[in-house]
């Protein structure tokens, strides 16, 4: 499954990431590699812990 990814660059000049699918999955990085693979990992961490507590996935704004 695919999700979309925002990156945005902030006034610090840190790049931000969220997935606007999974609210409140948000992560950063000092490049844009950086912050794509840290909300990667995010990503798994987030949905690992909603199966763990049997909550089920968005299915909001998927890319396929």
């Amino acid at each position: 499954m695919k999700y979309r990814i925002l990156i945005e660059q902030d006034e610090d000049g840190i790049f931000v990431a969220e997935c606007p699918s999974l609210p409140g999955c948000i992560s950063q990085g000092t490049t844009k590699g950086e912050a794509l693979e840290n909300i990667q990992d995010a990503i798994k961490g987030y949905l690992a812990s909603l199966k763990k507590h049997n909550e089920p996935t968005s299915c909001n704004n998927l890319v396929t």
